[in-house]
């Protein structure tokens, strides 16, 4: 599997990392029911395929997701073999699952929060951590930037990186210490990151993991109107703009024209999809989620695709025209 460096002094990543959102279970932030053992064996499955990193973050399952990828990758420990990032920043003050966290990057908070991942992760050092959320506690970027270069200085983050941030915070946090990578979202249904904060990046030879390239679940070709209308209380897409009227039908409608591309190419729509956010100047992979290892065998051939200046030429008018429907 291809590799590309993340950042100017980041590791070599392959072009497709293991999402481990959705195996934390069901809550309002959720994506529903999950089989623990069956995540592990997605996870190894992945492994086993050339897959060399697994993302996760403290807030996925309320720690759960770090648990089960600690256990998927253990035998792979104190190895360069397999890679895991984590996050920190959305902290939970009580029990109920489904009451909204707080975005906390104060000093104190982050070195917490580290400590914790360390643990369920089982782990002497975190790979890349990483910020979730812009803080919402009138805590200066820069006090928590620093916290995170204490933190690489002291063995305990191999390397520092951010997600959703936009560029004045990454401007702030670059004039501490370089930004090892950014995480946005990014995908055929939504190109916001292209406009600002990738090229940033680029300029400042940070590296872009993406997230949700197959627009969680919407470019996977079995998502139908019948699936959307039928996801289990649990599942935070319940109440998604894209997985709701009127975006549903025009995201429908974009997903047809898109298998036909994906049939023309001797391939599938999740490869295509993914294919194409790693074809975007400045992104140096992508992270795509799996509950079960036949899931991750339908995305898998993305990280050989190679989609021509034609290929992306159509895309980009498709694109074009589901811009003009919305507006």
């Amino acid at each position: 599997m291809q590799t590309r460096r993340l950042g100017s002094t980041g590791p070599h990543i392959t072009t497709i990392g293991f999402g481990a959102w959705a195996l934390g279970g069901p809550s309002k932030f959720g994506w529903g029911a999950v089989d623990d053992d069956e995540s592990i064996t997605a996870i190894r499955h992945a492994i086993e395929r050339g897959v060399n990193w697994v993302d996760t973050a403290a807030f996925y399952g309320r720690g759960h997701s770090e648990e089960v990828v600690g256990r998927a990758v253990a035998p792979w420990s104190g190895s360069e073999d397999v890679l895991v990032a984590t996050k920190c920043g959305l902290r939970w003050e009580s029990d109920d699952p489904d009451e909204p966290p707080q975005n906390n990057l104060r000093p104190d908070s982050i070195r917490y929060e580290c400590e914790q991942s360390l643990k369920r992760l089982d782990v002497d050092r975190i790979d890349l951590y990483q910020f979730h959320w812009p803080d919402e506690t009138n805590t200066p970027v820069e006090d928590s930037w620093q916290t995170m270069v204490e933190l690489v200085d002291e063995g305990k983050v191999r390397w520092i990186g951010v997600s959703n941030f936009d560029v004045e915070l990454l401007d702030r946090c670059e004039a501490i210490r370089h930004v090892d990578s950014l995480q946005p979202p990014l995908s055929l249904i939504d190109t916001a990151a292209l406009k600002e904060v990738i090229p940033w990046c680029r300029d400042h030879d940070t590296g872009v993991v993406v997230y949700s390239p197959m627009a969680s679940g919407l470019l996977t070709g079995r998502f139908d109107r019948q699936r959307a209308e039928s996801l289990p209380e649990g599942d935070w897409r319940r109440t998604a703009p894209a997985f709701n009227e009127p975006e549903l039908s025009q995201n429908l409608a974009l997903v047809e024209r898109l298998k036909v591309i994906a049939e023309r190419l001797g391939t599938n729509l999740p490869s295509v999809a993914v294919g194409w956010t790693l074809a975007m100047p400045g992104v140096t992979a992508a992270i795509v989620g799996a509950r079960r290892p036949d899931q991750v065998d339908g995305w898998l051939p993305a990280a050989d695709l190679h989609l021509s200046e034609p290929d992306l030429a159509e895309i980009d008018s498709l694109l074009e025209e589901q811009v003009q429907q919305q507006s």
